[in-house]
């Protein structure tokens, strides 16, 4: 599951996404309704172990659809996402609701 940092006003949460190594990717990126499902907004960062990594700031009191884009053609959900919701593709969207 993704991790939740609150800020001290409580009105936005940082949010750590991680994607396990054995997606075997070069690059993934995090889209959602955060950001308008831009493929370039939110790049995940590869760690030494292999992981993907991206933190973004959300604002707190919503729900937001997201989902992984895997090496530039592949979809992926969060494996540890909070709930999922089908979507109009004929898949499911990893939910987050900080």
């Amino acid at each position: 599951m993704p991790s939740k940092s609150y800020s001290k006003t409580g009105q936005v949460c940082r949010v750590t996404f991680k994607l396990p190594a054995e997606v075997g990717a070069e690059e993934v990126a995090l889209c959602g309704e955060f950001n308008d499902w831009d493929v370039e907004a939110n790049p995940m960062k590869k760690l030494k172990s292999g992981e993907f990594s991206a933190t973004v700031s959300l604002d707190a009191g919503n729900t937001y659809r997201y989902r992984y884009l895997i090496d530039g053609e592949r979809w992926e959900n969060d494996w540890d996402a909070e709930e999922y919701a089908p979507n109009e593709f004929g898949a499911e969207d990893s939910i987050i609701t900080v």
